[in-house]
């Protein structure tokens, strides 16, 4: 049996920056309607849960999602509940039963308070970073116009100056 590298940690009452990829990365979720069907998963799974969702942003190969979870071990039934749920939809709309949607997730439990705000800053940049619109406001799959809608514009542009937006690809070989 191949071990993930690197193995998850599960803690409870943690913060947790989650990345799901498509197998081989291919741009499964590519349009509109698609997204849709994964943010439905998305948000079933959350309201099944009991976690809190701080942030997400779907794109065509992969999600990033920043999330309050209670119970460590239960983190890996939340992704399977996201993943399973939107592979199954994806494929009836594709027409293409059985065919794998998802490769793996990796996880990180965020450490303080300066972590959690890059990586969410990281969650709704990736948008631009992935060329998919040169301004975040654009983009409808990201909990950017929330956080503006909520807190503010003021106060989301303050929150980039302070917590800049560093790079988390996972490294090579890890995936």
């Amino acid at each position: 049996m191949k071990r993930h590298r690197p193995p998850h940690i599960y803690v409870d009452n943690a913060d947790y920056f989650l990345t799901m990829a498509t197998y081989e990365h291919h741009s499964l979720f590519d349009t509109d309607e698609k997204k849709w069907l994964l943010k439905a998963a998305l948000d079933h799974a959350v309201n099944t849960s009991g976690y809190f969702l701080h942030g997400w942003v779907i794109l065509c190969s992969h999600l990033h999602v920043l999330i309050r979870i209670t119970l460590g071990a239960t983190l890996p039934g939340f992704v399977s509940r996201i993943t399973g749920k939107s592979g199954i939809e994806l494929n009836k709309l594709d027409g293409k039963p059985g065919r794998r949607v998802w490769y793996q997730y990796w996880d990180r439990c965020v450490r303080n308070e300066s972590d959690f705000y890059v990586r969410l800053n990281y969650i709704h940049q990736n948008c631009v970073k992935h060329g998919y619109v040169d301004d975040m406001s654009l983009y409808l799959f990201s909990s950017y116009r929330e956080y503006v809608e909520r807190r503010g514009q003021k106060w989301v542009d303050e929150c980039f100056r302070m917590y800049p937006v560093v790079d988390f690809t996972p490294e090579e070989g890890l995936e």
